[in-house]
């Protein structure tokens, strides 16, 4: 299983590494107020790629922290009696007779 997960991350990374350098052509995008950045492809995809990341991070914050503070503040039950229901006489003691609706 070890190996069968080396091999997927190994095959992951040669793929993304063969369309980097098959993606090295200079393209211009064009920002607001005429700005323009001249960068490969890949760079500009990588760019968007963790801007996308940090802009998820930044929105999903408050209900991890919301969630967070709820574990922490929830106070955990104390059990003070079993869980388990109740053994009948019967099978607690087997030398008693069995009890007929009594």
């Amino acid at each position: 299983m070890k190996y069968l997960m080396w091999l997927l991350n190994a095959a992951i990374f040669f793929v993304l590494f063969a369309f980097a350098l098959n993606n090295q052509d200079a393209v211009t995008l064009h920002l607001f107020f005429g700005a323009r950045w001249q960068a490969p492809l890949v760079l500009i995809l990588l760019c968007a790629l963790l801007i996308g990341v940090v802009l998820g991070v930044i929105v999903m914050l408050p209900l991890w922290l919301r969630a967070r503070r709820r574990r922490h503040e929830t106070p955990v039950p104390v059990q003070t009696a079993s869980p388990l229901p109740p053994v009948p006489d019967a099978v607690a003691n087997p030398t008693l007779p069995p009890s007929h609706g009594s």
